[in-house]
């Protein structure tokens, strides 16, 4: 639970609902109360509540079991599936014979419909219990769900032929039944054990698909969550111990062996490994790490041995970050969910008003009792809410949580909406298009200095410098000359560069400004300028050694980027705080042709502010501090996990990666989720509106109509479960 100066927020586990029906009536009990905004997921079987300091978490608890469900701030395990997989198999058992007997007239003996009736009996109101106990509950509290039509229909069918079998012609031992796809115009002789037992089978198969879909559905959510270590090896003066991950502290060492997981976020004190960071970012490329570098919990160490000092526990880390987004995402509802939940509201009083007027409409036309009693079966047993209840949570449970194994973190369900619609992606360049840290990428000896000589020399002076541009130089010479030597009389001449003595000469690195260069290097420097590049001159006693060429360099994967992003119709703009020449160099490099320039981190708001006025929907892609209100700003905030804290915050979609492809992954994913989503509702919509006529109309048989609506459910999770196959374009 967290907790505001005014607010507190609370997802409670739900248990005894059967259908959407059940989750909104939930959803207006607990709205109900004062100050309270609750959101309930018949997929997830959460309610995710905001509500105000003066409620009790007890009071919440109430307002549920006042509706006929249970609640519990701690989610209990349940295997839903289990259970009615059970059932699933004792009904199919014993409710085969009556199907086969009532569809089969030859096989039908004398007194068949005797034992027959017995079977259906068991299977109507032992493993059916469940549509008929929850029926009951919501008729209690003045309510009808999806169990009402279910049980409503089920028990009409048992007890018409109860009735015929008693004190009709249906309990002669010589009787013959005749099975039909259409509502048969019949006689008290007739008996719908077949449809009472079929129904009954078909729904409570699909319930148990249901289920099961379900579970698969938030596997990878489940998969993130328990990412985590279990226990953990903390050192302390040189003995390692074995203790609860629970009882690690912020601060403290642990061991990380080759194989194991990294138990918690921190900083490597020493050892150096490579680390598979897959789950958490999605990346299939080990990253190397070595002593300063940080590591996230629930990577794998698939190297060396490491000595970690934690920096984030429990709740703060990085996996329980995503963790919570995942789920908050998961918990919400898209502009169209809401509509089907207005619709299903209504939906059921609907249903049992068409189903009354077919009843009385045949009988009205001079059809015979029984067939107008099954017609009206049919219009009930058809007519379940069901699969539009789950045609959002499950497309939005698979979606986020394939998204969570790619390192995209979606916040809420409205942000796919507004992925459709955005146009334009405005990309930070410093940290998001470039790698933000100084390189050295191009070394330009003078006539008769060799390459090692020059970064011998610049290396060994720079050594002493803390600018980002001295330690640019520094790694680049390392790289290639591993041992620099020592120098003497190091001075740092503040804005222009330093010098020190190295074998005996004078040693000059920094400015040209500072060198006597030849026309030759004078002519590179400019093209290096030219292209957005530092150059540093190199000298020793005025003699001049070279040029060496510094500058923040594009990562590998922009161009590509931005070609994807351009693929999905978005305009890219590159913005930036950096000199015009330097942005306009980037935006070639990687195929931009919007730039803009030169801009204060308070003007990015401004900048976005100004492409919205234009008629734009604007993406803002950024890590840094300065980039939060710009991505607040934006319709679409997409914050770079590598970046800060505030900047993640900010966002709509946080990419765990660094990779900018990841930002057109997320998209992609985002408008595949969406379009599932609305593909499944529409099938949904489709399939009540053909399937209603026809049972009214007396042109479906109920036993029928229950396998219908049974595998509706089933094809909407089944068609959200596709999105598990969504892949980046990184694979």
């Amino acid at each position: 639970m967290t907790t505001t100066e005014t607010t507190h927020r609370v997802e409670l586990a739900i248990s005894g609902m059967t259908c959407a029906s059940c989750a909104n009536r939930i959803e207006r009990k607990l709205n109900k109360l004062a100050g309270v905004t609750a959101s309930v997921n018949y997929a997830t079987e959460k309610a995710s509540v905001e509500f105000p300091a003066g409620t009790a978490v007890a009071d919440l608890v109430s307002a549920v079991e006042a509706a006929g469900y249970a609640a519990s701030p701690e989610r209990p395990e349940e295997d839903h599936a289990g259970e009615l997989g059970e059932r699933v198999a004792v009904a199919a058992f014993l409710g085969a014979p009556v199907v086969v007997l009532s569809m089969v007239p030859a096989w039908q003996f004398p007194g068949w419909q005797w034992p027959a009736l017995a079977l259906a009996t068991a299977v109507v109101w032992v493993c059916g219990w469940p549509f008929h106990r929850a029926a009951a509950v919501n008729a209690r509290h003045g309510a009808s769900t999806m169990d009402t039509l279910v049980s409503m229909g089920v028990v009409v069918a048992y007890l018409w032929s109860l009735y015929a079998l008693v004190f009709g012609e249906a309990g002669a031992l010589g009787m013959r039944h005749e099975f039909s796809f259409l509502p048969r115009p019949s006689t008290t002789g007739d008996i719908y054990l077949e449809v009472a037992v079929g129904v009954t089978v078909f729904l409570l198969l699909g319930r148990w698909l249901e289920a099961r879909s379900k579970r698969r559905a938030g596997s990878a959510l489940r998969a993130l969550l328990e990412l985590g270590a279990k226990d953990v090896g903390v050192l302390a003066d040189g003995v390692e111990t074995r203790v609860p991950i629970g009882q690690l502290r912020v601060g403290q060492h642990f061991v990380v062996r080759p194989g194991e997981r990294i138990a918690t976020d921190g900083v490597v004190v020493s050892g150096a490994s490579a680390v598979d960071r897959s789950m958490v970012t999605g990346e299939s490329v080990p990253e190397e790490v070595r002593a300063g570098d940080e590591v996230v919990g629930g990577t794998v160490n698939a190297g060396g041995r490491l000595v970690v000092a934690a920096s984030r526990v429990g709740r703060d880390t990085q996996l329980a970050h995503m963790a919570r987004l995942v789920e908050r995402a998961q918990s919400g509802k898209a502009e169209a969910q809401r509509l089907a939940d207005r619709v299903s509201a209504v939906f059921v009083p609907v249903v049992l008003a068409v189903a009354v007027l077919t009843l009385v409409g045949w009988l009205l036309a001079g059809r015979p009792l029984e067939f107008a009693v099954t017609a009206a079966v049919a219009v009930l047993v058809i007519a379940c809410p069901c699969a539009l209840g789950l045609a959002t949570p499950t497309a939005l449970l698979v979606g986020t949580g394939r998204g969570a194994q790619l390192g995209i973190l979606v916040k809420g369900p409205e942000v796919l909406e507004s992925t459709r619609r955005v146009d334009t992606v405005v990309l930070d360049k410093t940290g998001t298009v470039t790698t933000g840290r100084l390189d050295l990428v191009d070394v330009i000896p003078a006539d008769g200095v060799t390459r090692a000589e020059l970064l011998t020399v610049a290396g060994a002076v720079e050594q002493g410098s803390e600018h980002p541009v001295a330690a640019a130089v520094v790694r680049g010479a390392r790289a290639e000359v591993p041992v620099l030597p020592e120098v003497a009389e190091f001075a740092n001449r503040e804005g222009l560069g330093v010098t020190a003595v190295l074998d005996g000469r004078r040693v000059t690195v920094g400015r040209l400004s500072l060198v006597d260069l030849p026309d030759a290097l004078l002519d590179r420097a400019e093209r290096e300028q030219r292209r957005g590049r530092t150059v540093v001159a190199v000298a020793a006693d005025d003699r001049p050694l070279g040029l060496l060429s510094v500058t923040d360099a594009v990562k590998p994967t922009s161009a590509r980027a931005v070609r994807e992003l351009r693929a999905l119709g978005l305009r890219p703009v590159l913005l930036t705080g950096d000199h015009r020449v330097v942005a306009e160099a980037v935006a070639a490099e990687v195929g931009i042709d919007e730039v803009v320039a030169g801009v204060l981190p308070a003007e990015k708001v401004e900048v976005v502010r100004r492409l919205q006025a234009e008629g734009r929907v604007v993406a803002m892609v950024g890590d840094g501090v300065n980039d939060a209100p710009a991505l607040a700003t934006a319709d679409l905030g997409l914050a770079l996990g590598t970046g800060t804290d505030v900047a993640i915050e900010a966002g709509d979609l946080t990419l765990v990666r660094g990779d900018l492809r990841a930002a057109a992954d997320a998209i992609r994913l985002s408008r595949r989720t969406l379009r599932t989503i609305k593909g499944n509702l529409f099938w949904a919509f489709a399939y009540n509106v053909a399937g209603l006529p026809l049972a009214a109309l007396g042109l479906l048989n109920p036993m029928l109509a229950g396998a219908a609506m049974a595998f509706s459910s089933v094809f909407v999770v089944t068609n959200s479960l596709r999105l598990r196959g969504f892949r980046p374009s990184t694979s």
